[in-house]
């Protein structure tokens, strides 16, 4: 069973469920907040979310402490956007603003390690994410940088074998997308747009089941 770290309800596993439900692999989500779930699991998937890694949140504080414990266990984990950035802080890393917000499609390019990566390799250069951030973090000691777009150097890193930091959203559907663009959470966000987000204007599922697929098979 993989144990899903979710801090909003609205922030999910998406198309990344259906795959899971292909392989016969359950999953239980566990919610920013409550006692966190204790058992035997083969793998975390760390969702994003609103708040900063930096925030006072007693539940982050548990969360942080459970990918420490996994980090010294060997166990895979899979970190999008906040829990990318989860991983860096857990790893010692800094987590700090990004220079611009980065909200919408934008083109990630892979580094020369991605190119034979086995969650990366075959990446287009670039290839076409969905964005949704204002902080990033520096780059943890003994990770290698998988990838990197205009606005945002640190998109994509792994540390060991089995754990990734992703930045974009790889997991996202165009109903999400247009999910959280309605939250009361996320209006500051969307009021510095310039205007509103085309949800269908990219399908990166290929690219995003790839790389998914991959890791599930670590």
């Amino acid at each position: 069973m993989l144990l899903i770290l979710r801090h909003e309800v609205f922030e999910h596993l998406g198309h990344f469920a259906p795959l899971l439900d292909q392989k016969g692999l359950k999953y239980v989500y566990h919610d920013l907040g409550t006692p966190i779930i204790q058992g035997e699991f083969r793998g975390i998937v760390i969702m994003g979310g609103p708040m900063s890694a930096n925030d006072d949140l007693p539940g982050l504080k548990d969360e942080l402490a459970v990918i420490e414990k996994a980090l010294s266990g060997g166990l895979p984990m899979l970190g999008i956007c906040l829990g990318s950035q989860l991983i860096a802080k857990a790893l010692g890393a800094k987590v700090y603003h990004n220079a611009e917000l980065e909200i919408g499609w934008e083109p990630v390019w892979p580094t020369e390690l991605a190119k034979t990566n086995p969650l990366f390799q075959g990446m287009a250069s670039p290839e076409m994410f969905f964005h949704w951030h204002g902080e990033t973090f520096d780059l943890p000691g003994g990770a290698q940088w998988l990838a990197y777009s205009q606005k945002c150097r640190h998109q994509a890193y792994c540390y060991g074998h089995n754990v990734y930091g992703i930045q974009f959203h790889p997991e996202i559907t165009p109903e999400m997308i247009e999910d959280w663009c309605r939250q009361p959470v996320n209006c500051g966000d969307v009021a510095t747009l310039a205007g509103p987000v085309d949800a269908h204007l990219h399908d990166p599922r290929p690219a995003a089941e790839r790389m998914f697929n991959a890791w599930l098979d670590l």
